[in-house]
């Protein structure tokens, strides 16, 4: 495989994507992590870090950040799946306030341990710049300043001056860019060094208490930690437990400075703005826009293909987007495309969990905010596998379960009309300036 097509990310990291060893053959650890992304890595480390000599093979199939933690749109920020009012009504004010602000911190730790590990990932903590483009979008974000402040956690603000001519914005600081491929790579390297087994080329094919069984051999274990995201609705035991709802995005040509000042976003800023058909992105530290958004459909059975990264229709809508947002860049060359599956649990709350009975642990269900989320996710696996009682493992989302998603036909009618849901809804708003009849009906269905 061309490992370097994969992504923008992949293409201009500087590594050589050669695939590690795969696992010689039977043998034992202490943990057996099944996946190589963030959440997987994360866990080691930390785990390491609580348990000095502790043995640990993490197991991929393909190579470390091939998934959703080496494509992603770079946002290391404080969003959570679940809203605050959300996990109020779920869990109770406390602890959706203990939530957030793990959130928030999480951000700040993603570039602590950066900055400690030398890895060069191109972090830059500049906030989320949310743009309101219309009346109702500036009601939106009036109403999410006044949410933020309700409960005390967030330091959102609105900001008059707005790029791109929007009537107004909200600066989220809780927000830092960042190279996906550099941080997953690089958080790779570290492990390695420390005396982590990383066994690429290495199919998992099964796993039980204590037992995680791969195409090159059986690993012998006291804990398996289940770290697939959306790739887990390929696998049996998880085939229901997410679905794998895909983004994509586009990078264009590198551009002048003059210009990045005409358009208003600075270096360490991401972007967005309040429409319901979700659109991202940030300006990369070699001066790109890196933009991507929802808009490509469920496929049948839960179905994860490599043609599915790519469709035209979507990189033509991408840029169509970009270019309405920001005039200026109508001449700038697209240089990349490419897109990939998230995971998406059936009532938009992700977990970080260990079944203490069979030593088995899971995390994910992260909807597409995992590049920081995965970071908490490893902190409080790493608590929960040492026997460890701290502020983290008391966190509502720790052992929550998600109900399993329908079988086909009506996951695939249910998630596709979801996603026509919130195109009507911002066609909606467009025409009648008034909130979504639409966006309201769904916003119980996807963690609001």
């Amino acid at each position: 495989m061309n490992y370097r097509g994969l992504s923008f990310w992949h293409d201009s990291v500087p590594d050589s994507l050669q695939p590690r060893a795969p696992l010689p053959g039977d043998g034992r650890t202490d943990v057996a992590i099944i996946g190589g992304g963030l959440t997987g890595l994360w866990t080691a480390y930390y785990l390491l870090e609580r348990a000095p000599g502790i043995r640990i093979t993490i197991l991929e199939k393909e190579i470390v950040g091939f998934g959703a933690s080496g494509r992603n749109g770079g946002w290391c920020s404080a969003l959570f799946p679940a809203s605050t009012a959300a996990l109020e009504r779920a869990h109770g004010r406390q602890a959706a306030l203990a939530m957030r602000q793990a959130m928030v911190d999480t951000v700040d730790e993603v570039g602590r341990v950066a900055s400690a590990e030398r890895i060069d990932c191109d972090f830059a903590k500049g906030g989320t710049i949310s743009m309101a483009r219309s009346a109702v979008q500036l009601r939106a974000a009036e109403g999410e300043v006044a949410e933020a402040a309700r409960y005390g956690v967030d330091a959102i603000t609105l900001l008059d001056d707005a790029p791109g001519g929007a009537l107004a914005a909200t600066l989220d600081p809780a927000c830092a860019r960042l190279h996906p491929a550099k941080l997953v790579r690089g958080l790779a390297r570290v492990l390695e060094r420390h005396g982590v087994e990383i066994r690429e080329g290495t199919e998992v094919l099964d796993w039980a208490p204590h037992s995680v069984a791969t195409t090159r051999g059986t690993l012998e274990c006291d804990f398996v930690v289940v770290a697939t995201e959306g790739y887990g609705a390929t696998l049996a035991q998880t085939r229901r437990a997410v679905l794998p709802l895909y983004s994509l995005m586009i990078a264009t040509e590198p551009l002048p400075n003059a210009l990045w000042d005409e358009i208003g976003i600075a270096h360490g800023q991401t972007f967005t703005d309040f429409r319901h058909l979700l659109i991202y992105g940030q300006r990369t530290a070699d001066n790109r826009f890196a933009f991507g958004g929802r808009g490509a459909r469920y496929h049948w059975g839960s179905a994860i293909r490599p043609e599915y990264d790519r469709v035209p229709r979507v990189f033509e809508h991408l840029r169509n987007t970009l270019v309405d947002l920001f005039p200026q860049a109508r001449d700038a060359a697209i240089t990349h495309t490419w897109g990939g599956p998230l995971g998406v649990p059936r009532d938009w709350h992700a977990t970080a969990s260990l079944e203490a009975s069979t030593g088995i642990a899971r995390a994910g269900g992260y909807v597409g905010d995992g590049l920081s989320t995965t970071n908490l996710a490893g902190r409080t696996l790493a608590d929960l596998i040492t026997g460890r009682d701290t502020e983290l493992t008391a966190l509502p989302w720790v052992n929550h379960s998600s109900p399993r998603w329908e079988p086909e036909p009506l996951r695939f009618i249910g998630s596709n009309l979801g996603l026509l849901a919130m195109t009507v809804a911002d066609a909606e708003e467009r025409v009648t300036r008034r909130p979504s009849v639409a966006a309201r009906l769904m916003a119980p269905l996807v963690g609001h």
